[in-house]
């Protein structure tokens, strides 16, 4: 994966608002945003993770060029799961993601602090 500039701001979405407005209603630093990419046969893959006070959470897909702010949005909502502000979805998730979390994030659901 190579990591893109993250100098750029481009437009945000509702999910980044909210991310954004509760970072700062909890006295936490702004959000960062970083897109990367990976070169996939002849075509390059985008996607990008959120750093929230220190955690980095990953979008949960791979976009086309055209639409990487898809791609913030998806990590924008990732987080704001992980931080308890909008349900997560609902159902089963497939079993490699469910071992990806607990990897990542231990298996109990702590507030992310700053």
């Amino acid at each position: 994966m190579t990591p893109s500039s993250t100098s750029s701001a481009p437009e945000s979405t509702p999910k980044q608002d909210q991310l954004i407005g509760y970072c700062r209603s909890q006295d936490l630093r702004t959000p960062a945003w970083q897109v990367v990419s990976d070169r996939r046969g002849g075509r390059t893959a985008w996607s990008c993770t959120v750093n929230v006070s220190g955690q980095h959470i990953a979008a949960r897909f791979w976009y086309d060029s055209q639409y990487v702010n898809n791609a913030r949005e998806d990590a924008a909502e990732r987080a704001l799961q992980m931080l308890g502000q909008i349900p997560a979805p609902a159902g089963p998730q497939p079993q490699h993601f469910q071992q990806q979390q607990r990897a990542v994030y231990g298996s109990s659901s702590a507030s992310i602090r700053g």
